[in-house]
């Protein structure tokens, strides 16, 4: 790995969430969520990139849970742009079909 580390990019992502509020036995259900890591040498790392939407129940996405503010999509093309070259084109109609309208997201590669 040594010798591709510079162009190594490593993305982990999640759409397991729980919901923002207790549930009728105290615990908390399944929920909308998403999360996304990235490592490797290409990576432009040590930040968060995120937008918080709050926890007030009109905040809520369906009243319940937190609200997506990012789509995976977009992490996983802005990695694939910028790391491989691949078009926007490309990303929204090969990759990700029917993605044309999610732009990728920049600045995530060195």
């Amino acid at each position: 790995m040594r010798a591709r580390w510079a162009d190594t990019a490593l993305l982990v992502v999640t759409e397991f969430g729980r919901t923002a509020r207790v549930n009728g036995t105290t615990g908390t259900d399944h929920g909308t969520a998403t999360a996304a890591f990235l490592a490797g040498g290409a990576i432009r790392g040590g930040r968060v990139i995120a937008d918080w939407p709050g926890l007030k129940p009109a905040q809520l996405h369906e009243g319940r849970d937190l609200k997506p503010t990012t789509d995976l999509r977009a992490v996983a093309k802005g990695v694939l742009a910028d790391l491989f070259g691949v078009s926007a084109a490309a990303l929204g109609r090969d990759v990700f079909p029917q993605s044309g309208t999610i732009a990728p997201l920049k600045g995530l590669v060195i």
